[in-house]
């Protein structure tokens, strides 16, 4: 028995599970394309304040990134789970992505890396042709970075363009030079502003009616250069209406950490492969799902998936962009790295009922390898945040 504080106050008894769920199965996923977009490992000793860059420890964040290959997941590499913008800077990414493609080709590992324009640490100051510019040239910079190591790039919303840009003619104009540009097809990604306030009106338009026409607009321009789009809106309807609009042969990876378990699954027009954040503490059960969605059984993917649906909610409630603390407090309850501190002092974001609902979720889920090990873990947690 644990006692656990409650979100609305008080506090209540818990009894864990004493044995892990089932161990998923392994081999290739061949139904769907899946990514994970996985978290960095923080060093605790190093001496740090939340102003200082980065710092990694590089042994148990690609330890983590094996652990996801093992499953049949890919690496989404350097996105917003790995603290892009919220602790990890530009310098610490395009370090994670090298080593992460080297692991990568080691263990025949796939994996997509972040592009974006990081390195631009002021976009509020960029304005006009010359800001535009610099955006432009930013963005060159990381995807032949990413296209040196021999990743698949993943071109991310970009706060400077959305401050930038004045209109959707901008967006059309600086996409398709990076999309003429780049050797090999890539991944667009649409990320919503609740998972980065500074995104709103993203594609040149705060309505997302209009936004949703110019982004298809860059694709339709450029369907050879597109290999697919990652959607992260949180609206599964608005996921589902795009992807019948999109060109023959071009993916539509859900984003959405809320509907994702209808989306993979989809329906008699299609469906969403996946690129997801909530994959990273769900890597067992993702990969179970598929490979029994890779049989035809729908029924059997659904019955496996649908019941994480409310951890996911849990991690991603408002401000969504927190939800990185409660993923990283899973890996360190189910023993994949040692500690619970984050780049940038971001285990401190999430309050400790919160964390607790996290842990209870998880544990009845089957999710913890150890439960006794996740138990004792939680309770010095309690112990040091809470008095408990």
């Amino acid at each position: 028995m644990i006692r656990l504080p409650e979100i609305g106050g008080g506090v209540r008894e818990y009894t864990p599970r004493t044995e892990p769920a089932a161990p998923a199965g392994s081999g290739p996923l061949t139904s769907r394309t899946v990514f994970s977009a996985a978290h960095v490992v923080a060093d605790p000793y190093a001496d740090t304040t939340p102003d200082s860059p980065a710092a990694v420890d590089w042994d148990a964040t690609l330890a983590f990134r094996r652990h996801l290959w093992s499953h049949g997941l890919g690496v989404a590499e350097a996105m917003d789970t790995a603290q892009r913008g919220m602790g990890l800077d530009w310098t610490g990414a395009a370090e994670l992505i090298r080593r992460s493609a080297a692991e990568a080709k080691a263990v025949g590992g796939r994996i997509a890396c972040g592009v974006g324009t990081d390195q631009l640490t002021e976009p509020e100051g960029l304005t006009g042709p010359a800001g535009l510019a610099t955006v432009r040239k930013a963005y060159e910079e990381q995807l032949a970075l990413v296209e040196e190591t021999g990743s698949r790039a993943v071109v991310m919303a970009s706060r400077a363009l959305a401050a930038a840009a004045s209109g959707p003619e901008d967006y059309l104009d600086l996409y398709g030079h990076l999309l003429r540009q780049a050797s090999e097809p890539v991944i667009l990604h649409w990320l919503g502003p609740m998972f980065d306030p500074a995104l709103d009106g993203y594609w040149g338009s705060a309505d997302l009616d209009t936004a949703t026409e110019t982004f298809l607009e860059v694709i339709a321009a450029h369907p050879d250069k597109v290999d697919g789009i990652k959607v992260s809106l949180l609206d599964a309807r608005r996921e589902v209406a795009l992807r019948r609009r999109l060109p023959e042969g071009v993916r539509c990876y859900t984003g959405d950490d809320f509907h994702y378990p209808e989306l993979i699954a989809g329906d008699d027009q299609g469906f969403s492969h996946a690129l997801l954040g909530i994959f990273d503490p769900l890597a067992p059960l993702a990969a179970e799902a598929v490979r029994t969605l890779d049989t035809g059984d729908t029924d059997g993917f659904r019955a496996i998936l649908d019941p994480t649906v409310a951890l996911s909610r849990h991690l991603f409630q408002a401000p969504t962009r927190f939800y990185k603390t409660g993923v990283v407090l899973l890996a360190w309850l189910a023993g994949h790295q040692d500690h619970f501190t984050m780049v940038g002092g971001l285990q401190s974001a999430r309050s400790l009922p919160h964390l607790a609902k996290a842990y209870e979720l998880a544990d009845g889920l089957g999710l913890f390898p150890d439960p006794a090990l996740a138990e004792s873990r939680m309770r010095a947690l309690l112990t040091v945040r809470g008095g408990l």
